[in-house]
């Protein structure tokens, strides 16, 4: 097997879905025996602790939730298909049931993505 370069390994990446992506991880963590997680700093002394310990507890995973179709509800179905490799009975299922997460525990830049694709088609999306 031919060894892949770095950039052809993160072209694969981004062809990925998130769903797919974070399967990828977790069999990656199982297989040798790791786990991504990040390291956190640690807090000054002092007043800047405080500051720094805030800052640790920043928010670095989060839920993307459909609250509402809007009305090109088909162009939000493929979209909600193109962000969860979910077929398409459980993509309109989804999006029938709304309010509920379309895409959960993303990093702030995927969620931004995925928040603005779907309000490009017209659905109207909550970030937490």
């Amino acid at each position: 097997m031919a060894k892949l370069s770095q950039d052809d390994l993160l072209a694969q990446f981004e062809e990925m879905t998130l769903i797919e992506l974070s399967e990828f991880v977790k069999a990656f963590e199982d297989k040798f025996d790791v786990t991504a997680a990040v390291a956190a700093a640690a807090p000054a002394a002092g007043g800047a602790g405080v500051a720094a310990a805030e800052a640790v507890e920043e928010q670095d995973e989060f839920d993307v939730i459909l609250t509402g179709a809007g009305e090109k509800k088909i162009q939000v179905i493929k979209v909600v298909r193109e962000l969860t490799s979910l077929g398409l009975k459980e993509a309109k299922d989804l999006v029938d049931g709304a309010p509920k997460a379309v895409v959960e525990k993303a990093t702030k830049e995927a969620a931004a993505k995925a928040k603005e694709a779907l309000e490009g088609a017209g659905a109207s999306v909550e970030v937490k």
